[in-house]
């Protein structure tokens, strides 16, 4: 599961990072972007504009956007067999940004678990695999959605948590955008678990338990 992450850069930095991508002007530091908050995303619209979905998938046949409580993630291993998120995979990808995000573990004798931070271990941006929707509420107002794609761990993020966000790799970004329809088997290479070696965790502040606190003090290694 993922359930909180991070993008702490302004738009240039973005704009550096994804130099084909139509960026936002202001972009505001995000330190504990939390489940039904807006994430920033690259949807497969063919535009390659950056923008804000919700995170909390809802499908477009939901009766109660409350299920989109319950979708914040995706299992890689059953996207094709789920029907909240089948469709969405063959037709409706996208890119949600981050550069960081958290896991947590229960340490002996405690009642409260302990947050780690992970990175790449160049602190670069990367972006999650997404899904996206476009939701209609009975008052005829338009809400777009967004889940992320999980998937087992790899060596270093085992040590922390069960499962692991499935990051796109740069040279694979055009790929995951297509809008054209795909199939489970032309996409399933890239819902792996990202290199170890490339990545970096520590323990961070329990201050990001609560999605109230979104400051640097979110980030910061504990000593």
């Amino acid at each position: 599961m993922c359930g909180r992450f991070t993008l702490t850069v302004d738009a240039h930095s973005i704009q550096l990072s994804f130099p084909w991508l139509k960026v936002p002007e202001k972009i505001t530091p995000r330190y504990n972007i939390a489940p039904s908050q807006p994430v920033a995303v690259i949807p497969n619209t063919g535009e390659k504009k950056m923008d804000f979905f919700i995170w909390g998938l809802i499908p477009s046949w939901a009766k109660d956007p409350k299920i989109g409580n319950r979708l914040i993630n995706a299992r890689g291993e059953t996207l094709a067999e789920k029907p909240s998120f089948r469709t969405a995979y063959r037709r409706r990808r996208c890119l949600i940004l981050a550069d960081g995000f958290y896991e947590w573990v229960k340490q002996p004798g405690q009642n409260v678990k302990s947050p780690f931070l992970i990175q790449l271990i160049n602190q670069k941006i990367f972006a999650f695999a997404g899904l996206w929707e476009t939701w209609f509420s009975p008052d005829g107002s338009e809400l777009k959605t967004t889940t992320i794609i999980t998937t087992e761990p790899n060596d270093l993020v085992s040590q922390i948590h069960a499962r692991m966000p499935v990051i796109i790799p740069e040279h694979a970004y055009d790929l995951w955008l297509e809008s054209d329809e795909k199939s489970l088997e032309e996409l399933k290479h890239l819902l792996r678990p990202y290199p170890s070696d490339e990545m970096i965790q520590f323990p961070v502040s329990r201050v990001v338990n609560s999605p109230a606190n979104d400051s640097p003090a979110c980030i910061e290694p504990l000593q």
